[in-house]
């Protein structure tokens, strides 16, 4: 069954007059997607949730101070280069993304940084998202920030990772770990989740 907007306000409390604009969308995406059910739809309402600040933020903040760079990409920034760039979102985006998942013109990083309610990130994601879509999402990076888009993009990912089977299973940590890579946020995600299967049983 669909979620309606009264449910979306009881799980994204912070939502506001947006989730009225996301409801009708986000319904449209899931069922696409076969994210049906109570136990696949908490679980991605949860897991968008979290992502985009309660439906918030369509586009990824990389305003990070020198400690966050250096705690998120050890790899990418020593103390010298995140002091360098700390709080310059464009240059973060460059270094941080730059030659891998595709980016490899001088700005990609910037131009296809984490876009949609799952923050689709690098042009070789862009790009079969854009196909599987029917978007020219090289060309136009920004249309993931439009809600039809974003819910799209999102319910794509989510079905592409096989994210629905973990959630039949109940293995909310390794949707976690799918998306994110790591357990960035574990306690607000599951929160969200307990808070989204109340609210839709």
């Amino acid at each position: 069954m669909p979620i309606n907007a009264q449910q979306l306000l009881q799980i994204f409390k912070s939502a506001g007059q947006v989730a009225g604009v996301f409801v009708p969308v986000l319904n449209t995406a899931m069922n696409r997607y076969q994210i049906v059910g109570i136990k696949r739809t908490a679980a991605f309402i949860a897991q968008v949730g979290h992502e985009t600040g309660q439906l918030k933020r369509l586009v990824e903040n990389l305003n990070y101070s020198a400690d966050a760079l250096r705690k998120n990409w050890p790899s990418r920034f020593d103390l010298e280069l995140a002091s360098a760039v700390a709080r310059k979102p464009e240059q973060i985006a460059n270094i941080a993304y730059g030659n891998r998942m595709g980016n490899t013109a001088p700005g990609d990083g910037w131009k296809y940084r984490g876009r949609g309610l799952i923050q689709i990130s690098g042009k070789n994601n862009y790009r079969a998202c854009g196909e599987a879509l029917g978007l020219d999402l090289i060309a136009q990076p920004e249309l993931l920030e439009k809600p039809q888009h974003a819910c799209m993009s999102a319910a794509w990912f989510w079905s592409t990772n096989g994210l629905n089977t973990l959630a039949d299973a109940g293995k909310f940590d390794a949707i976690t770990q799918r998306i994110n890579g790591g357990q960035n946020g574990a306690a607000d995600r599951q929160a969200l989740y307990a808070l989204a299967l109340k609210v839709l049983a």
